[in-house]
């Protein structure tokens, strides 16, 4: 259901209430940020505890996923509770002339929800391939088979996108106009995630190298 106040929204839960300039709804920027940052933290309440679990994430289409242990405690509650799951990037900080007015580049989701399960389990193995696949183009493949046992003990939850929203700051600082005469400086100071060089494990065998599709992985 839309929200009266804000028809962007498609949720009061939804909907951005501080610095609503920074709000986005549309399904592009979404799933940008999605795509750009596998760490999410899925929230949800379990014996009448707020609880807050980090986990990986990835997207197909207009849902999110994520897995666990089946038998664990985030899999087991939010298999039949309402969630909220984030998923954050911090860009930089913005240091402002004055300690009020410090802030936060960065860009972040929200997706609001009861997760679906996934049970049937060649879906399963193709989902989990396809998380695999995510990050490393065709590892999948390369690896040791997948045994039942390890599907089964496995738990993966979708939400839908129908019910998300994003904030995005970007810029310099925003301070108060007699503030802009004081003499301190001011601000961004950049903050990027940044992909290394393969490290390979001393146990590898001799005639194992190193897949070309490393290269391609990529995250920001």
């Amino acid at each position: 259901m839309s929200d009266p106040e804000n028809p962007h929204a498609p949720s009061e839960r939804s909907r951005v209430n501080r610095y609503r300039w920074l709000a986005r709804y549309d399904r592009e920027t979404i799933t940008a940020i999605l795509d750009a940052m596998p760490v999410a933290h899925v929230g949800y309440i379990h014996n009448g505890n707020p609880v807050v679990t980090p986990t990986l994430q990835w997207r197909e289409g207009d849902r999110v996923y994520w897995h666990g242990a089946a038998h664990g405690r985030m899999m087991q509650t939010t298999a039949a509770a309402d969630v909220c799951l984030t998923v954050s990037i911090l860009d930089g900080l913005v240091l402002a002339r004055a300690a009020f007015n410090f802030n936060l580049n960065h860009r972040s989701v929200m997706v609001f929800g009861r997760p679906d399960a996934v049970t049937d389990p060649e879906e399963k193995t193709r989902l989990l391939k396809r998380f695999v696949d995510s990050y490393v183009p065709g590892q999948w493949e390369r690896l040791r088979p997948v045994t039942s046992q390890e599907i089964n003990a496995t738990a993966i939850l979708s939400l839908p996108l129908s019910e998300a929203s994003a904030k995005l700051r970007a810029g310099p600082p925003e301070d108060n106009d007699e503030d802009y005469a004081f003499p301190v400086w001011a601000g961004v100071l950049p903050i990027r995630l940044s992909v290394g060089a393969p490290e390979p494990d001393p146990r590898n065998l001799p005639s194992v190298r190193t897949p070309e599709t490393l290269s391609a992985f990529s995250i920001g």
